[in-house]
């Protein structure tokens, strides 16, 4: 087997598919990379604090006006709830926090 050595006037014609993918992956660093999560979860209306809570319509109804309040934006009949800011008063509110 004839060992070919490889320099910047070797044709890529005379390089075996390993020696070129070797020769694409010199000196490359690995990237770090930063993936910032900064959407936030949502659920919407009664339901969404249902399916949340595991609760009833009239519990996710009372939720909604009391503890999570500040967690809920309403306008109108549509209604959006912060997952992680009402996660966070529910349990601020059973003194888990």
């Amino acid at each position: 087997m004839n060992t070919l050595s490889i320099n910047n006037e070797t044709p890529l014609s005379f390089l075996t598919v390993g020696q070129f993918m070797e020769l694409l992956n010199t000196g490359k660093q690995p990237e770090a990379v930063t993936i910032q999560d900064n959407s936030k979860r949502l659920v919407y209306g009664l339901r969404g604090i249902r399916g949340l809570f595991n609760c009833s319509h009239a519990t996710a109804q009372r939720y909604k006006d009391t503890i999570l309040k500040d967690a809920v934006s309403q306008n109108g009949r549509k209604i959006i709830v912060d997952v992680d800011k009402a996660l966070e008063l529910f349990n601020a509110k059973d003194g888990r926090d």
